[in-house]
């Protein structure tokens, strides 16, 4: 595994390396990794010469300094999992310093709408720094295809607009949520609930089904309805937001349209910690 936590450093071995049709794949995370981060990086293995993987836990997209700083942060333990994985890939982790230069803030973006959808709308400035971090990294490795994991829905419609503004020359790859196996969307921050959470925490992505099918008959109002009836029943458990929204703009659904695609997206606290997921209602 060749590990650096120098952008000159990465850019100097990458130059020396890459040859003009290399293809560089992307995987940039926060660590913490798990098998879902995991899964991206064997799409990678599989579809590009190189490999690179970013671990970096980026302050500008937290809003709440009280998940920043609990955030997990598990670098030895991640590297032996890539390690294992394939010791090939190159693994990029830097200080803030290094990234930012100095500069830890945020620029201003416009997605055009998608980031007032949501997360947007719980989280300000959250996707600031998303598109901040993701833009740096991308001038920073030049790939040629980026992996995000679904979990993350909205981010990856707001990467993809991201780079079609600012022509950004990489291919953005959207892969499919890893799940524990009582269907738990695998995040870094179920590390942090305890055993009998994460056991209950079932009950989020139980409750994404069973939308999904009453959706097929019920509209979206009755549906969200439902599941905020279903999450007051819940005693440890707290609904932030529960949205049926058009796969493309990220819009609320208000009446169902026959030519449209529509996902359920969901936002649940559990002790101060806060998971998402969503599924397609196709």
């Amino acid at each position: 595994m060749y590990f650096y936590d120098k952008q000159t450093d990465l850019k100097a071995y990458l130059k020396k390396i890459l040859l003009n049709n290399d293809n560089v794949g992307f995987v940039p995370t926060m660590g913490a990794l798990h098998e879902g981060h995991l899964s991206l990086m064997k799409e990678s293995l599989q579809n590009n010469k190189i490999t690179v993987v970013s671990i970096f836990v980026n302050p500008t997209q937290f809003n709440n300094p009280e998940d920043l700083k609990k955030y997990p942060r598990t670098l030895e333990s991640d590297l032996e999992k890539i390690k294992s994985l394939n010791p090939e890939i190159i693994v990029y982790a830097p200080n803030a310093e290094d990234i930012y230069e100095g500069n830890t803030v945020s620029k201003s973006f416009n997605y055009d709408g998608l980031e007032f959808q949501m997360e947007g709308k719980h989280r300000p400035g959250h996707f600031d720094g998303v598109g901040t971090i993701v833009k740096k990294l991308f001038e920073i490795i030049n790939p040629t295809n980026a992996y995000f994991g679904e979990k993350d829905f909205q981010q990856l419609a707001i990467i993809k607009k991201l780079v079609k503004k600012n022509k950004i020359p990489v291919h953005i790859i959207g892969c499919q949520i890893h799940r524990e196996s009582n269907g738990l969307a695998m995040s870094s921050r179920n590390e942090r609930l305890s055993a009998d959470e994460r056991n209950k925490a079932e009950i989020i992505y139980k409750t994404l089904k069973t939308a999904k099918k009453l959706f097929s008959t019920k509209t979206a109002t009755e549906v969200t309805k439902w599941v905020t009836e279903t999450f007051e029943k819940q005693k440890i458990f707290t609904l932030e937001y529960f949205e049926i929204a058009d796969e493309n703009t990220l819009i609320t659904c208000k009446r169902k349209s026959k030519n449209k695609n529509y996902r359920a997206f969901i936002a649940v606290f559990v002790n101060n910690i806060r998971l998402i997921d969503n599924i397609s209602l196709k």
